[in-house]
């Protein structure tokens, strides 16, 4: 059974998701209850989207061969923040009552692990954190980081809401708000490559190696110990990594000419611009030029 609202949206079944509990974030008892399934911070490394945690990495995560994700500054601040931002949304939009949701599974798909921040009357709501406003776009949209976009599709999918409020605090300062919509065309694929993620777990399928860090971290995890043996490699495999390293040297010289030409052409200026989008911009210390800091990351370009 569905309970349909005044607007004509549908809203999660009347049994509702499963309730594993109420868990702390990083804990013991969050990690466990995250252990059999994919939560919505991870399904974006499933389909090969999150800048921090690539398909490997998480299988291997998943596996119990590497340890969980220690805490980052970032992820730090971001649970310091969390109420905060909770608290301004709240007082944005006083008709919609905000609840701590526990950690949920799918009735259906119990590996489906949904663990929102708040819900919002019928809705979610994220709160997020960012160092710049790089990969949000215009407020009120949906034009978010793709990886936020696939956590807030995944954890509608598990809860059966309809709408996922993101509230985001950009640079310490600066309160934007955002909503995603339930998908069910984007949620079905999200749904069933994390199926696939699955299966692979129980048939012990490893992803292929992939250029993301986290897979390069992982694989250097891996090993314990050190043998001091010589071991033959492919062929192919020698002449691949010699050909990323000369394009590397390559790629490498070529950006420290940019570098320079970028400084050369702005001087004084702080901010190197095109089109109104910042390019790169230019940090002082002690009078003199110390870093030119690009406005696209690996993060942002993908």
């Amino acid at each position: 059974m569905t309970i349909t609202t005044d607007a004509g949206a549908t809203t999660a079944p009347a049994a509702g998701p499963v309730v594993l509990g109420r868990f702390e974030p990083g804990s013991d008892q969050w990690h466990a209850a995250r252990a059999q399934g994919i939560g919505g911070s991870e399904i974006a490394a499933v389909l090969g989207l999150s800048p921090y945690e690539s398909r490997f990495s998480l299988w291997h995560r998943k596996k119990g061969l590497i340890a969980p994700v220690e805490e980052s500054e970032e992820m730090y601040w971001g649970k310091v923040h969390e109420p905060g931002i909770c608290a301004r949304f709240q007082t944005e939009h006083p008709d919609l009552t905000l609840t701590i949701a526990p950690t949920y599974a799918h009735p259906a798909r119990p590996w489906q692990i949904a663990n929102p921040d708040r819900h919002a009357g019928p809705d979610l709501l994220e709160a997020k954190t960012s160092r710049d406003a790089e990969g949000w776009g215009e407020e009120g949209t949906a034009q978010i980081p793709v990886h936020y976009r696939a956590q807030c599709l995944h954890y509608m999918d598990v809860t059966g809401a309809r709408r996922c409020w993101v509230a985001v605090l950009i640079a310490g300062s600066e309160y934007r708000e955002y909503v995603v919509d339930y998908d069910e065309d984007e949620a079905r694929i999200l749904r069933d490559a994390g199926a696939r993620f699955m299966d692979d777990l129980a048939r012990d399928i490893r992803p292929p190696i992939d250029g993301h860090n986290a897979t390069y971290q992982t694989v250097r995890e891996l090993p314990d110990g050190l043998d001091d043996v010589d071991v033959d490699i492919e062929t192919a495999l020698r002449d691949r990594f010699h050909s990323a390293q000369d394009a590397f040297w390559a790629a490498e010289d070529e950006l420290t000419a940019c570098k320079g030409l970028l400084l050369d052409a702005i001087g004084t200026g702080r901010r190197a611009v095109c089109d109104r989008e910042r390019v790169a911009t230019r940090t002082v210390r002690d009078g003199k030029t110390y870093q030119l800091l690009p406005a696209r990351t690996r993060r942002n370009a993908r």
